[in-house]
């Protein structure tokens, strides 16, 4: 039986990558797509998450909007100059647009419906900030325990992408996820920039996807100028699919090596802030460090390449 999934997100184009590799694959049940702030507004994440899902072909999956800002402290990074000002690489407009509006419910009130409904465990896969998970968490305490497990995109024990301590979407909401990582009473596998670093996709890889038919087209076009800001930052000719690497744990469990630990977020407002160190007291988190990523990066291609 499909595992039940939900995906929160903030798309960004690795979070378009990661959507339609959900579309894709017949082992998971895309129950709903909740969005938050964080790559661009929350206007611009949740209209580019019901693009995305109307090019895979999927506009049935209901989107709901969420947080428009963290828990506490308000902040001002936005990730524009890795994902273009429109979050898909210029390329928002030329994607079929979706006639279907956001479920007004809003993303926690769909989250719990969907967690009430569904008889077996639901994996919960945020690949953007914790905000709306943690709301979720806080509001509906009693459905934790029909929550299989949350798989999360973010965090870093290593150096950060936003400052030298913190992975972006830890940076944008600690208070969020310092309540997920050490207060929620539900397995969570941490997905840290320490590995998904690894996992990068060359320029073979994007040809291939290139030519895997036009939604692959669509989605290379996507890509390239996330790519470009890659290769401007790194002098690497690749792009990093953070949230894909997530997101294909969440489908296929094991994909990932993970180790037990409990891990702390920085909370502070001074230079460690977003900042996830392994250690101290609390629930254990399994921090996805070790993979094969070639064999990650030729299933999501393979996968994504269904969708023609």
């Amino acid at each position: 039986m499909p595992i039940p999934l939900i995906i929160d997100t903030d798309p960004g184009v690795d979070d378009a990558v990661a959507l339609m590799l959900a579309a894709a694959s017949p082992e998971v049940d895309l129950r709903a797509v909740t969005t938050v702030f964080g790559n661009v507004p929350l206007s611009m994440t949740t209209r580019n998450a019901g693009r995305v899902l109307a090019l895979a072909g999927r506009a049935d999956v209901p989107v709901a909007a969420g947080a428009a800002r963290p828990l506490v402290h308000d902040r001002a990074e936005r990730a524009e100059q890795w994902h273009g000002g429109d979050g898909l690489g210029g390329r928002a407009s030329a994607l079929p647009d979706t006639t279907a509006e956001p479920d007004p419910r809003g993303a926690v009130a769909v989250m719990a419906a969907v967690l009430r409904e569904t008889t077996e465990p639901v994996t919960v896969a945020p690949i953007g900030p914790l905000t709306n998970v943690a709301l979720l968490l806080a509001v509906h305490p009693e459905l934790a325990p029909r929550i299989g497990r949350i798989v999360w995109m973010g965090g870093s024990l290593g150096a950060g992408n936003v400052t030298g301590a913190a992975e972006f979407n830890a940076h944008c909401d600690p208070e969020a996820a310092h309540r997920v990582l050490t207060q929620a009473d539900v397995p969570v596998t941490m997905v840290p920039l320490d590995l998904t670093h690894r996992c990068t996709a060359g320029p073979d890889w994007v040809a291939a996807l290139d030519a895997g038919g036009p939604r692959g087209h669509e989605l290379a076009e996507i890509i390239g100028h996330y790519r470009a800001a890659f290769r401007a930052r790194h002098g690497v000719d690749a792009v990093a699919l953070h949230d894909a690497v997530a997101v294909l744990e969440a489908i296929r469990p094991g994909t990932l090596r993970p180790e037990e630990t409990p891990v702390q977020v920085a909370c502070d407002l001074g230079p460690a802030r977003g900042a996830t160190v392994p250690g101290g007291e609390g629930p254990v988190v399994r921090v996805a460090l070790e993979a094969d990523c070639d064999a990650v990066l030729a299933d999501v291609l393979e996968r994504v390449g269904r969708l023609g």
